[in-house]
């Protein structure tokens, strides 16, 4: 399966530097720091915070990623606080339906998925607008990997890009994965500054591209959303990731690249029971994504919002590699 996701991904590499991107390998997209002490994929995660696990009638993706998220297990399983969070899953979730415990974790925000839920989705440009050939002026607000690769490869493509970090919630990235942190970020100006902050806008104003890694109403409470910033600069192109998609309910749902991978049916699977093929493997894939059209986007002098989720792009490329399977 992995040779297979290698072709894919090689394709779309060479759709990249043809849109005037960089030349890459495969390869380089999967790849994580070794300080990360990262395991062997299989029904857990490589980094084994996310894990698959059996329903009374399918499967669901668990990642317990954040304090926050493992905090919540009682509450959304209605178990004793004091249990264990994978012997509550592992002893609850047989016994209940899916949709049941879906619906129930989406509305405590844990980044649990169904396996497969996700429709393969290319990014939709959304508040579509022409836009001036011109300066390459790149804004990246994101954190972790799918935003930061992004805005990476734009910086090799040529781009001034500027990371803006979080005063208040800085990227662990360069903390956590140094080597990860310079191969995305090694290409970018960095600042530390309040994403609500005149300071931020002002350079979004004068931006040719915004890259936003988060959901619509949580950007809102900074003050970030299509009505100002349009307003403010009508011709910017705005790649706005997220986990399940920007518009309606799917933008209030929290997730990250281990349970999109899964949502999107980004896995193998052996006797009837699916694991996982990489780490966090949404992420790169949808970097990668958001990049090629991003480029492809300004070649032809559009602006607009584009619409770019984990799942969906998961769901994408797993759909190229069920075409390609023997």
């Amino acid at each position: 399966m992995m040779p297979i996701l290698r072709s894919v991904l090689a394709e779309l590499t060479g759709q990249l530097a043809q849109a005037g991107g960089p030349t890459i390998e495969p390869d380089q997209l999967l790849r994580r720091d070794v300080c990360l002490g990262l395991g062997l994929p299989g029904r857990w995660s490589p980094n084994r915070r996310c894990r698959l696990v059996a329903t009374r009638d399918g499967w669901l993706a668990v990642n317990l990623a954040r304090a926050a998220d493992v905090d919540t297990v009682p509450a959304w399983l209605e178990t004793v606080p004091d249990m264990d969070p994978w012997t509550a899953v592992d002893s609850v979730l047989p016994t209940r339906a899916t949709t049941d415990l879906l619906a129930r974790a989406i509305l405590l925000h844990l980044p649990v998925t169904r396996v497969g839920e996700a429709m393969a989705d290319w990014p939709v440009l959304r508040h579509a607008r022409p836009r001036a050939a011109g300066t390459f002026k790149v804004v990246d607000l994101s954190a972790l990997w799918a935003g930061p690769l992004a805005g990476g490869l734009l910086a090799a493509a040529g781009a001034d890009v500027v990371k803006v970090e979080s005063s208040a919630r800085p990227d662990p990235t360069s903390q956590r994965t140094p080597v990860l942190d310079r191969w995305l970020n090694g290409g970018k100006r960095r600042v530390h500054l309040a994403l609500a902050s005149r300071a931020v806008q002002g350079l979004i104003d004068e931006a040719d591209v915004l890259i936003t890694a988060g959901r619509p109403h949580a950007l809102a409470r900074a003050g970030l959303t299509p009505e100002r910033l349009f307003s403010a600069n009508p011709g910017l192109l705005w790649i706005a990731i997220t986990a399940h998609g920007w518009m309606g309910d799917a933008g209030l749902r929290v997730g990250f690249g281990d349970d999109c991978a899964a949502a999107g049916g980004l896995l193998g699977w052996d006797d009837g029971a699916p694991r996982f093929l990489g780490d966090a493997l949404a992420d790169p894939c949808t970097g990668l994504i958001a990049a090629v059209v991003a480029l492809e986007a300004r070649r032809a002098g559009q602006g607009g919002l584009l619409d770019v989720s984990l799942g969906g792009s998961a769901a994408w490329i797993a759909g190229r590699l069920a075409e390609r399977e023997p």
